[in-house]
């Protein structure tokens, strides 16, 4: 991932300029710049999308199948737990 670069001394000069301390206009800085890294580029953008279009029909089917099979499953646990409540009331 790139990352985007800017003159940190000048945005705590500017930040200072605009009334906060120097420790206040560091923190903001040093936040920023940790920011920084978790930002996607368009690049990381372009990538991702095209390892998507790789995916295939037959992908997708598997993954409805999953999800059907857990949604399933967690229907019967649910019914499960409630008849369990309901019988110990």
């Amino acid at each position: 991932m790139t990352t985007i670069t800017f003159d940190t001394q000048e945005l705590v000069n500017e930040l200072e300029n605009s009334g906060f301390t120097r420790q206040q206009s560091e923190t903001v800085v040093s936040v920023l710049k940790k920011s920084q890294s978790e930002l996607a580029t368009r690049d990381d953008l372009h990538r991702e999308i095209e390892s998507l279009k790789n995916i295939t029909k037959t992908d997708l089917l598997e993954l409805k199948v999953d999800l059907v099979k857990w949604v399933g499953a967690l229907m019967l646990a649910q019914v499960a737990v409630i008849a369990a409540l309901v019988k110990l009331l």
